[in-house]
């Protein structure tokens, strides 16, 4: 584990593949290769991300955690036919993707499939009402921030990662439920827990 708390890196976990219901899929029948590890939950990330599906994803953390699945809870891009098409458009063969409305994904669902899964959300609100709704550290331990834009009242955590104070509060409420909450772009780079968010959070300062 780094100082902060955060895992140092993530375990490479697989599993065969499954045939998921109403996917958005480049080819039917797509198969993970025939190396399998156990492992206790298949929603192997949540990843709070304003761009939600794109080039960074696929090219870094889909392969290194042999993601099969990609679920996209997100109410605005589940109600634009274009946002969706775009998203899922330059999909590799073997890579599923779904959008969905927050309120619709079934996380426990999502966790008892055999199909490895990468949950995506727009922000820290959406993490939030992704808990509300039973997403918890039991079928979903790991929470990445990988990119949230500046807005008029956020402070720099990472180059990619700006916060307001309620969603450093939240995320630090979130890992004392058990989350394990970090903040790094790409499974490269050195990851950030909690605890550390809170201090560049405070570090940062007005106006900096």
């Amino acid at each position: 584990a780094s100082r902060s708390g955060a895992p140092a890196s993530f375990a490479r976990r697989g599993e065969g593949a499954a045939v998921v219901p109403t996917t958005v899929r480049r080819r039917e029948g797509g198969a993970r290769p025939a190396a399998r590890l156990h492992f206790d939950a298949v929603i192997l990330l949540v990843r709070i991300d304003n761009r939600l599906l794109h080039g960074q994803i696929l090219e870094t953390w889909a392969p290194r955690l042999h993601i099969g699945r990609v679920v996209v809870a997100d109410d605005e891009a589940a109600a634009s036919a274009l946002a969706r098409c775009a998203m899922t458009l330059c999909l590799p063969p073997e890579l599923r993707a779904e959008v969905r409305p927050v309120g619709e994904v079934d996380f426990k669902d999502l966790a008892a499939s055999p199909v490895p899964t990468l949950l995506l959300l727009r922000d820290v609100a959406a993490l939030a009402r992704a808990v509300e709704r039973g997403l918890t550290p039991d079928v979903a331990r790991r929470i990445n921030l990988g990119n949230v834009h500046y807005a008029p009242g956020r402070r720099p955590v990472t180059p990619s990662v700006y916060l307001e104070a309620g969603e450093v509060q939240k995320l630090q409420e979130l890992a004392a439920l058990g989350f394990e909450v970090e903040a790094r772009a790409v499974p490269t780079d050195p990851p950030l827990g909690a605890g550390a968010l809170a201090e560049k959070y405070a570090a940062a300062g007005p106006g900096r």
